[in-house]
């Protein structure tokens, strides 16, 4: 009987959990079982493992392998262990004679049938746990080194073979040489630019409320005919947002690793994320899902950047609905049958709508082909519940040939540089309560001590049912963005009055 170990690391959500793997080698019938709650892809293993030793000069032992990953109560998925399975079940065999040194390293890495290492998702999130744990050397994949080594204390050991590996812990085996294709990954391709503010002609209103969502971190949606500049507006409010500090860019270069959307090599993501799902995007595309333990959607993949939802009318209800639970809490909690995972998902909401489904509803609308019904029906796609969790909502009407002949307005980092300053209002006066925006801030602090002293005009609103009461309390929240913004310590009543109108849909000033 002999017995390897080596390290790995399971991922539930964003939570890197330390899984020893044990390879225990008895004399009866030759064979190798997994257990300990594999997937799938993880039961595929054992092919993976064999081939990946004998093509790496060794010889397969012909005893009865057992492999436990363990705790065994948590659910492993992925092929991320194939490579700890492989370096387990060769200690196991005798043929690494540094078997502490094995039993104390976390691998991370898919096996070729040829030996080689490949690169697997979430390096980042399972290095940091791993470290964290108190484990620091890691063996990765040749491809995955720039990501692994941007956790802080990581000994990173990158391997383009299995035999690189296994020679490292003292194995009599020779290396392959490998063509350069395969040491190599292809890189997803880098976002697309996001343009400038300045491309936007006219539209001061709705570039006002771009402003204020961008100042305090509060949903949009703009409704208007084609061809106004929606889209164009809502691509460049990822520009306005300030740069994520180290602890978020972590947080979110995590995310988009699991998801297998990141770049190694531009490091850490510091700009705010934009995603921009197509309208016959289904509910899991967008929340999260998959089979086994759920994936990160496009909801978390804007955590801390915008989710932009152009035609929104236009997409399913049942993924409309599933934004309530992010909008109000910045978390998705997703459940499968293989377990539940938790992904951040604090983004910033901006929705892009016609008026009615052939876009012409707008002044008068004699050019408008759709019935009463129809303009009813188009627009109620977007349920009371959801636009009631929407902070601004304003209309964008078509460009006037006044506003053509003023030219192009202010440039991004103009506003930019007034939104810092404004952001930096609000988190010098809620230092020390968690929030850092506004659009963050509960409603019992905003009708606490420090409320404005005049807030009659949201108390009408509320009386003539214009306003809920969560509708009062983020018209609350876009008063004081607008005070940071002006510079004011306190709200003033012109500033309860433009929150109001961004909020009903009114005219707002510039």
């Amino acid at each position: 009987m002999s017995l390897g170990r080596a390290l790995g690391v399971a991922l539930v959500g964003l939570t890197g959990h330390l899984v020893e793997i044990e390879a225990h080698l008895a004399a009866q019938l030759p064979g190798l079982t997994l257990v300990g709650l594999p997937d799938a892809a993880l039961s595929e293993a054992r092919d993976r493992v064999r081939a990946a030793v004998t093509s790496s000069g060794l010889s397969w032992p012909t005893r009865r392998i057992t492999v436990n990953l363990s705790p065994a109560a948590l659910p492993k998925a992925g092929s991320g262990f194939d490579l700890g399975i492989a370096v387990a079940t060769m200690v196991g065999a005798g043929a690494c004679p540094e078997a502490e040194l094995a039993a104390r390293t976390v691998h991370l890495g898919e096996l070729g049938l040829d030996g080689r290492v490949r690169p697997v998702r979430g390096v980042l999130p399972a290095v940091a746990a791993a470290v964290a744990a108190g484990c620091t050397r890691v063996v990765v994949a040749a491809a995955d080194e720039a990501e692994a080594a941007l956790v802080p204390g990581a000994q990173v050991v990158p391997a383009t073979s299995l035999a690189e590996v296994l020679h490292g812990y003292g194995a009599d085996v020779v290396l392959p040489d490998l063509p350069p294709a395969a040491r190599a990954e292809p890189e997803a391709p880098g976002p697309a630019a996001t343009g400038d503010l300045s491309d936007v002609i006219g539209q001061g209103a709705a570039r006002h409320a771009l402003e204020v969502a961008a100042a305090g971190g509060h949903h949009l949606l703009m409704t208007g005919p084609p061809g106004t500049g929606k889209t164009m507006l809502a691509a460049r409010l990822p520009g306005l947002l300030p740069d994520l500090d180290d602890r978020d860019a972590v947080e979110v270069t995590a995310i988009h690793s699991i998801a297998g959307t990141f770049r190694p090599g531009d490091g850490l993501l510091r700009r705010p994320p934009f995603e921009n799902p197509h309208h016959t995007a289904t509910p899991a595309s967008v929340i999260g899902g998959g089979s086994g333990l759920p994936r990160p959607g496009a909801a978390s993949r804007a955590h801390l950047g915008v989710l932009f939802m152009d035609e929104a009318p236009e997409f399913a209800p049942q993924v409309m609905q599933t934004l309530r639970q992010p909008l109000e809490h910045g978390e998705l909690v997703l459940h499968r049958a293989a377990g539940s995972a938790r992904y951040p998902a604090r983004f910033q909401l901006v929705m892009a709508a016609n008026p009615c489904p052939c876009g012409n509803s707008v002044g008068k609308g004699l050019e408008c082909t759709c019935t009463p019904l129809a303009r009813r029906r188009y627009f109620s796609r977007l349920s009371g519940p959801l636009l009631d969790r929407v902070d601004l909502q304003v209309d964008v009407l078509p460009v006037t040939r006044v506003e053509r002949s003023v030219g192009a307005g202010e440039s991004t980092a103009t506003v930019a540089g007034r939104v810092a300053e404004a952001r930096h209002r609000a988190a010098h006066r809620l230092a020390g309560t968690g929030w850092r925006t506004n659009a963050e801030v509960p409603g019992r602090w905003l009708r606490g001590p420090g409320a404005p002293p005049d807030t009659r005009l949201v108390e009408t609103a509320m009386d003539g049912g214009t306003l809920s009461l969560r509708g009062a309390d983020r018209v609350l929240r876009v008063a004081w963005t607008l005070a940071d913004l002006a510079g004011r310590r306190v709200p003033s009543v012109e500033d309860i009055g433009r929150a109001v109108a961004l909020r009903t849909r009114g005219q707002a000033g510039t």
